[in-house]
């Protein structure tokens, strides 16, 4: 058994908490090529490693590397900071942003950088307050708990940063972080999309690559060294350690380790939850996800202010399509769900070997598979609503602020009001309409009406919708146009003269498009649902399904690591080449070679900038260039195991030093939240160099270049 479950959890297969780096997993990473001593990766009262590592509010990972607080990310990171900077005068996105001393860099708004402090084991505290729960008959969620012993720790750690619990292997620890949160963060470079995105959403996830995915900001403290808020008085931050830039270059076989902040992963899903996903829920958002591209693509090409408008949305939307497409074909390709039945036959054999095991978890394989059968056609209902009329459908911001602030003041007792006279909502409704086009708008709205109606049981269409469907005689483009010709929202302008007016709740909850949102809610569905699950619901059973796995490899002294859940973690492998299919070999880097092989004026995606493309054709790669093959790399592969929130984590060798960035996995290993493959996926990383180049030729940023190598 152990030899057959070691198929499933492969030695380079993990990302290992940063905090517990066991002396088996570091022996393994020095046989792979690490010349660190293990120790230095994470130790909370020495400098370590760790220390340079940042996190970008836990959506991507950042790196230190001036003494000065420059930190480097990716773009796509940067890409909402650098579209909320841009306008049609200075569109930051197509021309790239270059602060060329620190007086032109721009502050961003965001949430913070969020640098660990320190980890402390909390389980036994966890597990006592919620058995304190339970005698007193109180219905609780985690929630609950994660706030009061969250609150307990803030209080200890007060003033000294933001503390924050998350459970490991489904509960079975609980670890709760300390995090220093800077907030004056400002942008210092950023280059134009055609360097950053160059093969735009056709090159996402594939292999080669051709992406200068980058960004750089520079973290602002206090005087005294002290996050803080935006201030001119602010001065650069003095990082506790930086990572030194490494321009020697690799080979495959070189040792890499990431350290960053992935997102979500359910590695330790049931197969049943994989067949739920490959054939029901990413069918249904890929698909509707597609339509919805189709449309904004045909707008942004045909006016360039709405790509301006939409480029941020677009990004996020084709990203998410392409790994929903991803997952499909790599689960039925790899076979996932039968190598995880495999899996459940060991586990089964485990549980049945002890009477207390059998007991306990005896019919559970039997009881996941009826409940995920049970909630199948429901589950359907619910995956159809939410991508058409909630996700589908951008405008909701606009009428729930409407309807949220015309409440308030109807529960102030004025049951008739001029709801202009609310400047608040004056400045959300303005910026709202400005991140849009009705025009879009409409068409969006128009295909969700059509996918709606065609695959939601009318059971769930509520009585608004109804009425409207018998009236048009079913036909969707008519329902699409009546509410948006009889609706105050159809125009920026029709809505701003009736606010300006004295209305009632009454009449605001009147409207047609606020009818259509009220008409269907998710309520219904999940009431629905909830009865079907009859008592147990399938989280639960899957919640058992992961305690039997973990205490099973516990039990046989199997190492394994928790799920990710955008707490720092480590993963280590090598340069590598990619056979991604048979009889095909695909080597582990890229030049500009296939930057000018991909050049086509007129596809956008694959269009230079005149200057870059005589850049890339003069060859002059200086000191940046490969000393073995003499060419600038930009691209390159490894092993290491990521996913989402990794993008931006640094890529370091053997001695911590920073060779490049992680940006993108390859197709293949898009089954990779659920189930790794180490023979297919991939970590695709920008090369240091490249980077290096972009802003010593390109950008002329000779003094960011010093700043950067001349510290180190």
């Amino acid at each position: 058994m152990l030899l057959s479950t070691s198929v499933i959890l492969r030695a380079d297969e993990g990302m290992w908490l940063i905090n517990m780096i066991e002396k088996g997993l570091a022996v393994k990473m020095q046989e792979k090529g690490l010349k660190l001593d293990p120790n230095v990766l994470y130790d909370e009262n020495a400098v370590s490693i760790s220390d340079a590592v940042v996190s970008l509010a836990f959506s991507c990972t950042g790196s230190m590397i001036s003494n000065d607080g420059l930190m480097i990310t990716n773009h796509h990171c940067a890409y909402s900071d650098v579209h909320a900077l841009s306008t049609p005068e200075h569109n930051y996105l197509e021309d790239g942003f270059w602060a060329m001393d620190r007086s032109k860099e721009l502050p961003v708004k965001r949430e913070g950088i969020f640098y660990l402090k320190k980890v402390i084991d909390v389980t036994t505290e966890v597990q006592a307050l919620k058995d304190s729960l339970h005698p007193e008959g109180k219905v609780f969620g985690m929630r609950k708990v994660y706030s009061i012993i969250e609150t307990k720790y803030q209080k200890m750690y007060e003033g000294q940063g933001e503390v924050s619990c998350a459970s490991m292997w489904s509960g079975n620890k609980y670890y709760m972080a300390l995090y220093a949160i800077y907030k004056d963060v400002r942008l210092v470079a950023a280059p134009p999309v055609s360097i950053a995105s160059y093969g735009g959403e056709v090159d996402n996830w594939e292999w080669p690559q051709h992406k200068g995915d980058f960004a750089i900001y520079r973290i602002y403290t206090a005087p005294d060294g002290s996050p803080a808020e935006y201030s001119p008085d602010n001065i650069p931050m003095k990082p506790k350690n930086i990572l030194k830039v490494s321009t020697e270059g690799f080979k495959p076989g070189d040792f890499t380790m990431v350290i960053g902040y992935p997102g979500r992963t359910d590695r330790y899903a049931s197969s049943f939850g994989v067949t739920n996903i490959e054939k029901l829920a990413n069918p249904i958002e890929a698909s509707l996800g597609k339509g919805q591209m189709q449309i904004i693509d045909g707008w942004m090409n045909s006016d360039p202010n709405i790509r301006l408008k939409y480029a941020d949305y677009y990004f996020s939307l084709t990203n998410v399509q392409e790994i929903r497409e991803g997952e499909i074909y790599c689960y039925n390709r790899f076979k996932v769900a039968q190598i995880k039945k495999e899996q459940e036959k060991q586990m089964q054999a485990w549980i049945m070997s002890d009477t207390t095991r059998a007991d306990k978890w005896g019919n559970l394989m039997t009881l996941l598979e009826q409940k995920y059968r049970d909630v199948a056609p429901i589950e359907k209902q619910i995956g159809y609503y939410r991508e058409t009329l909630v996700r589908g459908v951008r405008f909701h911001s606009i009428l729930n602020q409407t309807e949220r602030f015309a409440r308030d003041i109807d529960r102030k007792g004025k049951t008739s009001f001029v709801l202009a006279d609310n400047e608040n909502y004056l400045e959300l409704i303005n910026d709202a309409y400005d991140q849009i086009d009705v025009r879009v708008e409409k068409d969006l709205t128009s295909y969700a009406f059509r996918e709606f109606f065609a695959n939601v049981d009318s059971a769930f269409w509520g009585k608004y919708l109804c009425e409207l469907y018998d009236r048009m005689g079913g036909d969707t483009e008519k329902i699409n146009n009546y509410v948006w010709d009889n609706s105050i929202f159809g125009s920026e302008e029709v809505l701003m003269r009736y606010v300006t007016q004295n209305h009632t709740l009454a009449e605001y909850q009147a409207d047609p498009m606020i009818m259509v949102g009220w008409s269907t809610k998710m309520l219904g569905l999940n009431q629905q649902k909830a009865k079907l699950e009859m008592g147990t619901t399938v989280s639960q059973l899957e919640k058992q399904y992961k305690d039997v796995l973990y205490f099973m490899r516990k039990d046989q002294g199997i190492p394994q690591y928790p799920d990710a859940n955008s707490t720092m973690r480590l993963t280590y492998g090598t340069v590598c080449d990619l056979q991604p299919i048979d009889g095909v070999t695909v080597r582990y880097h890229t030049t500009p070679k296939g930057i000018l092989e991909k050049y086509d004026p007129d596809r956008y995606i694959y269009t230079l900038k005149p200057e870059l493309k005589r850049l890339y054709e003069s060859k002059n790669w200086g000191r940046w260039a490969d000393a073995g093959t003499g060419e600038l790399h930009v691209n390159f592969l490894t092993d290491n195991d990521i996913t989402g929130g990794n993008s931006g984590s640094p890529v370091l060798n053997g001695n911590g030093e920073l060779i490049g960035l992680a940006f993108d996995g390859n197709k293949e290993s898009l089954a990779g939240d659920t189930y790794f493959d180490p023979a297919m996926n991939r970590c695709v990383c920008v090369d240091i160099r490249y980077v290096m180049w972009i802003l010593d030729k390109y950008a002329g940023m000779n003094y960011i270049v010093e700043e950067i190598l001349g510290q180190q």
